[in-house]
């Protein structure tokens, strides 16, 4: 959950300090300071509410047939992807996911939806899900496509 909250944390600090440049180095209309006063409320508000969302809408599971993906918060997605259409299995830490020592585990198939993406796991638990995922695919008869 940490991670979604330093995500958001990002966005919310760039909006934030480019309209507190704004108006330290200008005098800004009434307009101004009750947008900015807005942001930061709904920034606050965000990233309480958001990352706990996040966390509890995003789950998966794998098993010898099929990769299962649901995510999103307002508009929640359930993906399958079947191991015979698997293509590739990647892992990827951008530099926030090394520093709490977390992963991402791209699934990709030929679909046009795009790949499964499991996200926050822990960098041991994403190492054997690629080794396991690798495994079972090798395994599976098919030609991914």
């Amino acid at each position: 959950m940490l991670w979604w909250t330093l995500q958001a944390c990002v966005l919310w600090l760039v909006l934030l300090i480019g309209g507190g440049v704004g108006l330290y180095f200008g005098k800004a209309p009434l307009w101004l300071v009750v947008l900015e006063v807005a942001v930061a409320v709904v920034a606050i508000g965000d990233l309480v509410l958001e990352p706990r969302l996040q966390y509890r809408a995003h789950r998966w599971e794998v098993t010898d047939q099929a990769v299962y993906v649901q995510s999103g918060v307002i508009v929640r997605e359930w993906r399958i992807a079947p191991l015979s259409r698997v293509q590739t299995v990647d892992s990827e830490r951008g530099p926030l996911q090394q520093w709490l020592k977390l992963a991402t585990v791209t699934v990709t198939t030929a679909s046009a939806s795009g790949p499964l993406k499991i996200r926050g796991l822990g960098q041991d638990e994403a190492a054997e899900l690629v080794d396991r995922l690798t495994a079972i695919t090798e395994a599976t008869p098919g030609d991914a496509t």
